[in-house]
């Protein structure tokens, strides 16, 4: 991937120790996931086991009826690789129910539904064994907007959100995930046949090697374009990338006094570190 390629050992490294520093240091030993069967899951899984010991790993598959069976089945290969706690828990019914009072709702509607149902769970569950939740969205999908606030894109720490996805499927690879997962196309398993991709409406490989450019390296339109990149496709993007950034930041706070949370009152030394 050219400037997308990374060291993956000094990548492994750091974020092993990123997750392994966040959990302990507010006290705690554990770290909670949901394990979709995809691959963005598969890896915080395998950073966490790494980080913490797999004996302090707990990972939840929540499927709802129309999902997949084949991400189950992903997902509890990943688990029994890696020896972590797993279980699987239905939210069907728990959606059902909220459904049958809006039964008008559309897909979109539905699959935020049950991204929240799905984090609520997880935070349950983090306070059940005492371990902090730990996000799945990866670079490419948190600069799109491609997920749901408050849903997949809440967490306590990230350790894969400033990797793309291009990232994301090389250091699974250095990792050990399974082959099954790495090639697998990327669904969120929302509805019936979805992938990640066709709904985007271009490969995320394709969306990294603009995103980089675009972001990382500062490019103007006309550099992107002088580059290579289609005009309609750099639009494309920046729409959404320009359209989503309301999910990216805190609630925004009115300021009114001399130190408002989130801005002033947002350092380690606040903490009393």
């Amino acid at each position: 991937m050219g400037a997308l390629t990374v060291n993956t050992a000094l990548l492994r490294k750091i974020l092993v120790g990123f997750v392994r520093d966040e959990v302990t240091k507010v006290g705690v030993r554990k770290g909670v996931l949901g394990l979709s069967g995809g691959i963005d899951s598969a890896l915080v899984a395998f950073i966490a086991a790494e980080a913490l010991g797999p004996e302090n790993v707990y990972a939840y598959t929540m499927p709802y009826r129309t999902s997949n069976p084949e991400s189950e089945a992903h997902a509890k290969l990943v688990a029994d690789a890696l020896g972590i706690n797993y279980r699987v828990l239905e939210i069907t019914p728990m959606v059902d129910a909220y459904f049958a009072l809006v039964p008008d709702a559309d897909n979109m509607r539905r699959g935020n539904k049950m991204a929240r149902e799905r984090m609520t769970v997880l935070y349950d569950h983090s306070a059940a064994v005492g371990g902090l939740v730990l996000g799945t969205s990866n670079k490419t999908e948190l600069l799109l907007g491609y997920g749901t606030l408050h849903g997949d894109m809440a967490s306590a720490l990230n350790p894969i959100g400033d990797i793309y996805k291009s990232q994301v499927w090389e250091l699974s690879e250095a990792m050990g995930v399974p082959r099954e997962v790495i090639d697998k196309k990327p669904s969120a398993d929302l509805w019936a046949d979805q992938t990640d991709e066709q709904e985007l409406g271009f490969s995320y490989r394709d969306a990294d090697e603009l995103l980089y450019r675009m972001v990382d390296q500062r490019m103007s339109r006309d550099e992107l374009i002088a580059a290579g990149f289609a005009p309609e496709f750099i639009d494309n993007v920046q729409r959404k990338v320009q359209g989503s950034h309301f999910k990216r930041r805190l609630p925004v706070i009115a300021k009114v006094s001399n130190r408002t949370i989130d801005r002033d009152f947002r350092y380690a030394r606040d903490w009393g570190k």
